[in-house]
């Protein structure tokens, strides 16, 4: 792992500890081994570990449910000013979820190659938008439709609408 640019503070380091033990205790039981902890400007924290075997649900990363619990609790889609820490660096999903919550940092301790070591190679998924359109595992392909943008004049026509 490369050395950190700035130093790290000493509440991240303690909400890091946090999230590799709820990480542990996870292996030892139905999950998998990660944990997350999202912490809002005003200290208020939510936790999260991954349940994608357990709950059969590929999307149960330790950060989405660490997010969605925080989003949840709090009745909001917007963690501006929130930080998450994770026990290993963040999957392009966790990332993307991350960049979607609006948060204002993420930290993590164990990085993709500790990640990989252990048995949970991510690499292709960092990976997949540096390749070619042709040459990625999951072709993904657009279909020219003349009501492709009905969903979204329905949305610009919503007055009522929750803008995002």
């Amino acid at each position: 792992m490369s050395t950190p640019v700035s130093p790290v503070p000493a509440e991240a380091r303690e909400h890091l500890r946090e999230a590799i033990a709820l990480a542990v205790g996870n292996a030892t039981a139905d999950g998998g081994p990660f944990g997350a902890v999202v912490v809002t400007a005003d200290g208020r924290r939510f936790t999260g570990v991954n349940r994608v075997t357990a709950d059969n649900d590929p999307t149960a990363h330790a950060e989405v449910v660490a997010i969605r619990t925080a989003c949840r609790e709090l009745g909001t889609f917007d963690l501006s000013g929130a930080t998450l820490y994770a026990s290993c660096e963040p999957c392009p999903l966790c990332l993307s979820a991350s960049l979607w919550a609006r948060l204002h940092a993420v930290w993590f301790a164990a990085d993709r190659h500790d990640a990989a070591a252990g048995g949970f190679d991510d690499a292709e998924f960092h990976e997949y938008f540096t390749q070619p359109v042709e040459e990625r595992s999951l072709p993904v392909r657009p279909v020219d439709l003349q009501e492709r943008t009905a969903p979204f004049e329905a949305w610009a026509a919503n007055t009522a609408r929750t803008a995002y």
